[in-house]
């Protein structure tokens, strides 16, 4: 499939039209070199392409790419591939929001700057499944790119995860988990109540709320 470029992000990364009419940000090494707009690729050179919902967010897509390595969009790709086999169908933002997050929170890592997380044991109980997979993730980084990141970008990757599934953004995410904390302690002191969290009356509780 042969596809016409609109723009040039940099030798590797590129905005095209494929044959449907679509606007896709396509990926490759080497790909927009010595290449113009209005000049058709063939899509064997492609290593990575993206279709996302909207023009807007391929814009944005655009250009986090125009700058970010491409070892850390392939990185965040990865995760993003093992979140979807996890949790199902995630808003196309993730692409964005996760990807722009690690490739900061790498920058941090390297100057030595930490970032606490005052949510990070809420976060652990009321979404396991994404904590967990934020675990996952920061060994993906540490494998894929050497990096080490603190334990607090567990729950900053989860919560990008719980708002992938939600039509909210990551403020949102806080103040839920944030009312959620209030909530549980409010019952556990008007019941007088001694549950435990990894219990399955606790998940279903949790669920409710």
């Amino acid at each position: 499939m042969n596809m016409q470029i609109t723009k040039i992000l940099n030798n590797n990364v590129v905005v095209v039209i494929d044959d449907q009419q679509r606007e896709k940000v396509v990926m490759g090494r080497g790909i927009g070199f010595q290449k113009r707009p209005g000049e058709r690729i063939n899509s064997s050179g492609i290593e990575k392409e993206y279709a996302l919902s909207s023009h807007e967010l391929n814009g944005r897509l655009s250009e986090l790419l125009s700058h970010i390595p491409p070892e850390v969009m392939a990185t965040c790709d990865r995760i993003i591939s093992l979140a979807q086999e996890r949790l199902g169908k995630l808003q196309d933002s993730i692409y964005i929001s996760l990807t722009d997050h690690c490739q900061f929170a790498i920058k941090r890592f390297q100057q030595n700057v930490l970032l606490p997380n005052p949510l990070l044991w809420d976060i652990q109980r009321l979404y396991p499944k994404e904590f967990q997979l934020g675990e996952e993730a920061l060994a993906i980084i540490d494998k894929r790119l050497g990096v080490q990141l603190p334990k607090d970008e567990v729950g900053f990757i989860a919560m990008h995860l719980v708002s992938a599934q939600m039509s909210g953004n990551m403020e949102d995410v806080a103040g839920v988990t944030q009312l959620m904390r209030e909530m549980l302690q409010l019952i556990k002191f008007q019941f007088s109540l001694n549950y435990q969290e990894e219990s399955l009356s606790y998940q279903r509780l949790v669920t409710h709320l």
